[in-house]
């Protein structure tokens, strides 16, 4: 049995806890003796044991949930691997590789990631379509939104959904475009849509494939 973490306080009684990681940790009145812990852990052994079997089995469950997953970017799928050697997070263009094996915090280091990749993609991409057709807006924000992709408000401030990175880019200029008209047409007239149509005459194909994948961004 590895050695357990004791935590002493004004508490006074002994109690065990198992952590997140399997770890045994001992909480203790101050004046406790060492070998008092001792005994109260070999006593309660039977409870640790069950205790630590249960939770290495959900750390299992979890390793092998994410390294048999695949995670959208850019609108294909790439493997996602275990790699304590690295730091957070990394993308070589063929597979992502993450430093933990929690599933929870994994997600939130990959969200982060998608985050900072989107601004890094869409915002020049927002200004460019700004200029080129003398679309003004005031403000963006970037942020997960829970039903909308983006959003465009009376004031022209756009927000823009960062989950929209794990869809191809012309999925990313739609939404893009869609928001930068808004400035000019507040409602989804016929004006509306011909005017996205002679910025990008595609559109209604990227718009099908939101409308028929967009769930999948969603299920992180």
């Amino acid at each position: 049995m590895t050695t357990p973490q004791i935590i002493r306080s004004n508490r006074k009684t002994l109690s065990l806890e198992i952590d997140d990681n399997a770890d045994l940790i001992v909480r203790a009145p101050h004046s406790a003796p060492y070998v008092e812990i001792q005994k109260f852990i070999s006593k309660k052994s039977a409870w640790i044991d069950n205790k630590k079997r249960l939770i290495n089995a959900q750390l299992k469950d979890n390793l092998n949930y994410i390294s048999s997953s695949q995670y959208l970017y850019l609108g294909s799928m790439y493997p996602i691997k275990i790699d304590n050697d690295i730091e957070s997070i990394s993308f070589n263009g063929e597979m992502f590789t993450v430093t933990n094996v929690n599933r929870e915090i994994m997600i939130l280091t990959l969200k982060s990631w998608y985050k900072k990749k989107f601004m890094e993609i869409a915002l020049p991409r927002l200004s460019y379509f700004s200029d080129k057709h003398n679309l003004a807006f005031n403000q963006v924000r970037v942020k997960e939104q829970k039903t909308l992709w983006g959003s465009c408000s009376s004031k022209n401030n756009i927000n823009l959904n960062y989950l929209l990175i794990m869809a191809p880019m012309k999925v990313i200029d739609y939404v893009i475009v869609h928001e930068l008209v808004h400035t000019i047409h507040k409602n989804h007239s016929t004006k509306f849509w011909q005017k996205i149509e002679t910025i990008m005459p595609n559109y209604k194909d990227a718009r099908y494939w939101l409308k028929k994948n967009g769930h999948k961004l969603r299920r992180l």
